[in-house]
């Protein structure tokens, strides 16, 4: 009886010792894929840090070129005060925010009726919609371009090179995309809740804006922050359809007005771009919780 007991408890140690070592081994090849990850996508934005700080002068000479000898913020501050670029930045701000309120007003009732309010079609429309967001802006721009001087021979309204023509072409990039996301969570919401309001005599839209909307809040969150991406981050889009210097966007003009033919103002390239990335950085760090659980909450129906 005993030597069986010792040949269990042996065996059971070999277990416990082999667990151990494929749990080691585990989490030694998620930590090296981790940080295979972390350098391959914080390699070039320390490097553009790294060529912010740098003079034009040292950015050009032949040296180490991941170190800063001699330190500046010039560049920053030429951005950061230079009229240009506040007028990009400012229509960066004004396009993103409005593209962002009209991406809710229209994505949120119509994800909420392919979602609740079942009727014949609806799964094929859901579907309809999501498909249009995968057709690429490459596709789409030329198409557009037409239609604009359509209207401009038509009716005389001249919508190329004003920058409030990219809150009429944005929602065609955001409307689909967050229509599927927030249909995904509205369906992931139970149907007794649907039951219970209607037995207190709620109608459609006070179900919506009483119940649905603040459940729902995570996957409009997550919605929002993607509306506010992508407007926020476009370049096909306003380098085709905005010229002038006062009508750029933050994207298009801070390329456009610090490379001259063939030369490139690198320090100042570098602190732009990062400039121009903080406000995205800024939403996702403090609404990141939101985000993720916005986009796995349609994963279950519960």
């Amino acid at each position: 009886m005993s030597a069986v007991i010792k040949n269990e408890a042996v065996l059971g140690g070999g277990k416990t010792r082999s667990m151990k070592r494929d749990r080691r081994r585990a989490l030694f090849w998620s930590y090296f894929f981790l940080i295979v990850f972390v350098t391959f996508f914080l390699t070039p934005p320390i490097y553009m840090f790294i060529t912010s700080l740098k003079s034009s002068a040292e950015v050009g000479a032949v040296t180490n070129p991941w170190w800063v000898y001699h330190p500046t913020l010039e560049n920053y501050k030429a951005l950061i005060f230079s009229e240009d670029y506040q007028t990009f930045f400012l229509n960066s701000a004004m396009v993103s925010v409005i593209v962002v309120i009209v991406t809710m007003l229209i994505s949120i009732p119509a994800a909420f009726a392919l979602a609740r309010m079942k009727f014949w079609g609806s799964a094929t429309l859901a579907t309809g919609v999501f498909l249009t967001y995968l057709i690429p802006e490459t596709l789409l721009f030329i198409p557009l371009f037409k239609i604009f001087a359509w209207v401009n021979e038509t009716f005389d309204i001249q919508l190329i090179n004003h920058w409030w023509v990219c809150i009429i072409i944005y929602p065609t990039l955001t409307v689909p995309f967050c229509t599927w996301i927030m249909i995904g969570y509205f369906q992931s919401i139970p149907r007794e809740l649907d039951e219970a309001a209607l037995m207190d005599g709620a109608g459609q839209m006070q179900m919506l804006l009483r119940i649905f909307i603040p459940v729902a809040l995570p996957g409009i969150i997550a919605a929002t922050i993607f509306a506010f991406t992508v407007s926020w981050a476009a370049f096909v889009y306003p380098i085709a359809f905005l010229f002038s210097a006062d009508q750029q966007v933050l994207t298009v003009g801070t390329v456009t007005s610090l490379i001259k033919a063939d030369v490139y103002k690198w320090g100042m390239l570098m602190a732009g771009a990062l400039v121009a990335a903080a406000p995205p950085l800024v939403v996702y760090a403090f609404l990141m919780d939101y985000y993720i659980a916005g986009l796995t909450a349609g994963a279950t129906k519960g």
